[in-house]
């Protein structure tokens, strides 16, 4: 790995370790709060079966790696590129414009990992009573949890390299609901089959291969979508994401 891609990891690493508990907060609280409600108060209310935490773990999995992810990346770029002018200190380093912005995803993709193992423990607490869970294979969980950060790191260089900072905040709001509702963090994909017209619309929505990955990985014995749809759709969107964020983080940097 070049010296300077390595030098400019351990820059970020080191402000990351000073506001750890700021990003816990960041990444975590969103999360355990929907783990809380439903994956704890509603099953002992009797408003959802017992069973269904072991549906909701791989969803809050994958979305504390999503949320992580993104911002990760999306919101300091955008300041840096925006009123700081930071970026213009990176991109004077001894390293092509490209390898800078691989380094956000890099930074990006070790914070959400850092994100789900930091979440799963304490999901898997709340809601031990009724979770059944059945790792399929250790290679396939990191397998989805690596390719999960860097698809979700990879769209936080898109949104951080086309939106000005006064709309950021807008974005996130805007796509987040959207994006968590539809990307069967909550319901498997598999189970929409009595809805043939929206199992096939989610599928535009990167979150989808996400959740089902990770249900695939830990709750093996429940319905999930196939392993070639699974990677398939990551592995098609950190391609997309990745040629688009380096597009539009070039020709920013270059302005």
């Amino acid at each position: 790995m070049h010296p300077t891609l390595l030098a400019l990891l351990h820059r970020d690493l080191r402000v990351a370790r000073r506001e750890f508990w700021f990003f816990i907060l960041r990444v975590g609280v969103q999360p355990l709060l929907f783990t809380f409600i439903f994956g704890y108060v509603m099953p002992r209310q009797g408003i959802v079966a017992r069973g269904y935490t072991s549906l909701l773990l791989p969803g809050i999995l994958a979305l504390s790696m999503t949320l992580s992810g993104m911002q990760a990346v999306a919101l300091p770029l955008v300041i840096e590129f925006g009123w700081t002018k930071e970026i213009e200190d990176r991109l004077l380093a001894p390293i092509s414009i490209a390898g800078v912005a691989f380094e956000k995803i890099l930074m990006g993709l070790f914070q959400a990992l850092v994100a789900g193992l930091v979440v799963l423990p304490i999901a898997w607490a709340i809601m031990e009573e009724g979770l059944n869970f059945k790792l399929a294979h250790p290679v396939l969980l990191v397998s989805v949890a690596v390719l999960t950060g860097w698809v979700f790191s990879a769209f936080g260089l898109v949104l951080g390299t086309i939106t000005a900072p006064q709309q950021i905040g807008l974005v996130f709001n805007v796509l987040l609901g959207p994006m968590i509702f539809f990307g069967c963090a909550y319901y498997p994909w598999e189970t929409l089959k009595i809805i043939p017209w929206f199992q096939k619309l989610v599928l535009v929505n990167p979150l989808v291969y996400a959740s089902e990955g990770f249900r695939a990985a830990v709750t093996a014995q429940l319905p999930h979508m196939p392993l070639w749809g699974v990677f398939g759709g990551l592995i098609g969107f950190s391609v997309l994401f990745t040629y688009l964020g380096l597009r539009n983080f070039e020709r920013r940097a270059v302005d």
